[in-house]
């Protein structure tokens, strides 16, 4: 095993001889670890190794270190990429060189020596502190160490004894040798297999950096197609699908393996997921369209289970520029299958085993459409669904109910204008739903569950004011009296709504809704 100085690592890092890869995640520690790091170099405490990639060939992008922007710098070859330790000689970097200032600040806090602090075995005597934490009595700035100027400016006007116990420490650190071991090849695609092996060993990566380090080339970055994904759909209300890497990573395995749990995502090889992505992204951009075309769902927001959209990209995964063609009998399926996955709470519980079964019956409904058993499981919904379940948007039972009303194309309950409903499920905004019995008619009857399902409209905040507190009876008089059956009717209001008898209107309208989850069950 090969040894390197801290000062021979900061230099390797500035010079461009010692690089991060792309593939690599981002520095995670905070600040008081990299103070016990300190401590531990100080007392000669083992900190385990560091692992660089050693080769000739220089690779299309690469990472920063920690928060540093490290200048550009005509490639020295051999370059060794670090493959373990990051976080070690980030810290390291960023604790002594005094050459760069951090990119970020947040978060990256200065090192010092506790001078105050007992010699002591267990407890560390550095600390990461704030510039209105320090008192220059007693705290040591260590960024001063490998700059000898500095140094003596810091230590020109102690008291001998405490000079010569910051020699003493300088001295230690100066001394410091990194152990390091040195992997040598020119397939990047075995250094990813490496990476991911001995992460495996250390601080667990979450699955996309697993997968982004298995499937990495020079050319294939998956983080970078996922986001560039995300940008694609933004036009489309669903760019916050880059944020939910796991169901990302759901779709790929379901498209490559028909299975989405994480043994198959990890049995995915590298090659597979490079040479299928762009019919993995065919399948997330067509399950996505067939929602929004379909269901009105406008955002990733808007869908009472994201996870629906993994069975679907399985549908309409194809290679190239070509596209799946539904058949009238396909979408009936497909639109039938989803809404009884949102009314059964199908992925609220046992998720892996009912995506499996959905996924294989999505591949069966493409290859032969008469065959197909999808959405064959348990769904019933019964008055309670819409009289026992309170609006909370961010709920599944909600959103459920949001896209039945939807369906029906709601118009302005006022203004008799068609509701712009692109616009108010992509942005999911709360004050788009009001009560059809105002919350203030109601204040006098403890016993009505006034945010019951049953009570709410796609009603809009200005029409809302216009409503105003007025009981059903009043305030119809406000309402567009040349369109007024016309907007009861399509949100799904029953003739008793203007008898002011809360009761007797929740129990009716649910009945109502009930029939209407009937047609699409």
């Amino acid at each position: 095993m090969d040894s390197l100085s801290i000062e021979n690592a900061m230099n390797g890092l500035v010079n461009g001889r010692i690089r991060i890869p792309a593939f690599q995640r981002g520095f995670v520690w905070d600040a008081d670890r990299v103070a016990f790091l300190m401590d531990s170099l100080y007392k000669g405490y083992p900190y385990g190794s560091l692992l660089f990639w050693r080769t000739k060939k220089p690779l299309r992008t690469e990472g920063k270190i920690g928060p540093y922007e490290l200048p550009a710098k005509d490639p020295q070859y051999p370059i060794d990429y670090v493959l373990d330790g990051q976080q070690r000689l980030t810290s390291i970097f960023g604790v002594f060189q005094t050459t760069l200032p951090p990119m970020e600040v947040e978060g990256w806090l200065p090192i010092y020596f506790d001078l105050s602090a007992p010699e002591d075995a267990q407890e560390s005597q550095f600390l990461a502190l704030k510039d209105e934490e320090v008192d220059s009595n007693r705290h040591f700035p260590l960024n001063v160490l490998f700059d000898a100027p500095a140094y003596r400016a810091q230590t020109r006007n102690l008291e001998e004894s405490t000079a010569l116990r910051l020699d003493e420490m300088q001295k230690k650190f100066l001394q410091v040798s990194l152990p390091v071991q040195t992997f040598e090849t020119e397939e990047p695609s075995q250094v990813a297999i490496v990476f991911e092996r001995v992460n495996r060993l250390g601080t667990p990566l979450d699955a996309l950096q697993l997968l982004a380090a298995w499937s990495w080339s020079e050319e294939f970055d998956l983080r970078e197609q996922f986001e560039l994904l995300s940008s694609e759909l933004r036009p489309f209300g669903f760019d916050s699908v880059s944020e939910d890497p796991n169901l990302l990573l759901r779709c790929c395995a379901a498209v490559i393996a028909h299975d989405a749990s994480p043994a198959a995502l990890m049995s995915l090889r590298g090659a597979t997921v490079r040479s299928r992505f762009q019919e993995i992204r065919n399948g997330i951009e067509g399950a996505i369209d067939f929602v929004k075309g379909n269901f009105h769902a406008a955002s990733l927001k808007s869908i009472p289970f994201s996870t629906i959209l993994v069975p679907l990209s399985v549908f309409f995964a194809v290679e190239g520029s070509k596209s799946v063609k539904c058949t009238g009998h396909q979408r009936k399926m497909l639109e039938r299958w989803f809404w009884r996955t949102c009314f059964a709470r199908r992925y609220s519980s046992g998720v892996l085993r009912n995506l499996k079964i959905d996924i294989e019956e999505m591949g069966v409904l493409r290859a032969s459409e008469n065959d197909s058993r999808l959405g064959e499981f348990a769904c019933s919904v019964t008055p309670e669904f819409f009289l026992d379940n309170s609006l909370n948007v961010g709920t599944v039972n909600t959103k459920t109910f949001i896209l039945l009303l939807a369906r029906e194309n709601p118009l302005s309950f006022v203004g008799g204008q068609p509701v712009a409903l692109d616009e108010v499920l992509r942005d999911y905004n709360r004050s788009e739903y009001h009560h059809i019995y105002p919350r203030e008619f109601l204040k006098d009857s403890p016993e009505i569950n006034e945010n019951a399902l049953a009570n709410f409209a796609f009603i809009s905040a200005i029409d809302n004011k216009i409503i105003g507190g007025a009981p059903p009876s009043v305030y119809k008089a406000r309402m567009d009296d040349g369109r007024f059956e016309e907007i009861c009717d399509r949100a799904i209001l029953p003739e008793n709504t203007w008898n002011d008898n809360a009761e007797d209107f929740l129990k009716e309208r649910a009945g109502l809704l009930v029939g209407k989850a009937q047609e699409v069950i």
